[in-house]
């Protein structure tokens, strides 16, 4: 679990740019669908919303790609997502309306870690990568598989307002993003 990580083992991302155009931009306006049935468009919500990404979860008896913990980035979805549903009452408290974690994992693959992490918010899945695409995400290709990089977004009404990138290590994520949203969102 995310305990028994040692993350100074693991080879650290490094900031490639890859996320410096996205502070600013509206939210792209996509289809995506929630593991919780609904379809959604990020651009339309109103209010403060924080979008993780991140590259796959591992599901039970499934196999993870060689090496993966050796691709910069790659290892801590569990990790991140468990620490953004541990947060998240402090989260929505500090003034945050909506949470979403994205992968370009199917809908079905993503409800069986919501269930199994007990998540209290939806993933989002761009399996077709419309939102990478649209909004120019850093992506990793790996074994033949295009993945989102790991890094938070912080939109208030459509518009990014922060963004954290890379995000390393990922169970401290939610932490950063929480710190950020008391200084800058409760404030507003």
């Amino acid at each position: 679990m995310a305990g028994d990580v040692d993350w100074s083992a693991l080879p650290e991302p490094q900031d490639d740019g890859g996320a410096d155009h996205l502070l600013g931009r509206h939210l792209a306006d996509v289809v995506l669908r929630a593991t919780d049935g609904t379809d959604l468009v990020l651009s339309t919500l109103a209010g403060v919303l924080v979008l993780y990404a991140f590259p796959m979860t591992a599901a039970p008896g499934s196999a993870l790609p060689k090496d993966w913990d050796m691709i910069p980035g790659a290892r801590g979805c569990t990790p991140q997502s468990c620490a953004y549903r541990d947060h998240f009452a402090e989260l929505r408290e500090a003034g945050v309306d909506r949470v979403f974690g994205v992968s370009v994992q199917t809908t079905p693959v993503q409800q069986e870690a919501v269930a199994r992490l007990n998540l209290p918010f939806p993933l989002l899945s761009d399996h077709e990568l419309w939102l990478a695409d649209a909004m120019h995400l850093p992506t990793m290709e790996v074994e033949g598989k295009r993945l989102l990089r790991r890094l938070s977004l912080i939109a208030r009404d459509g518009v990014i307002v922060q963004v954290h990138y890379p995000v390393f290590p990922p169970d401290e994520d939610a932490g950063r993003v929480l710190a950020w949203v008391r200084e800058n969102v409760a404030a507003a």
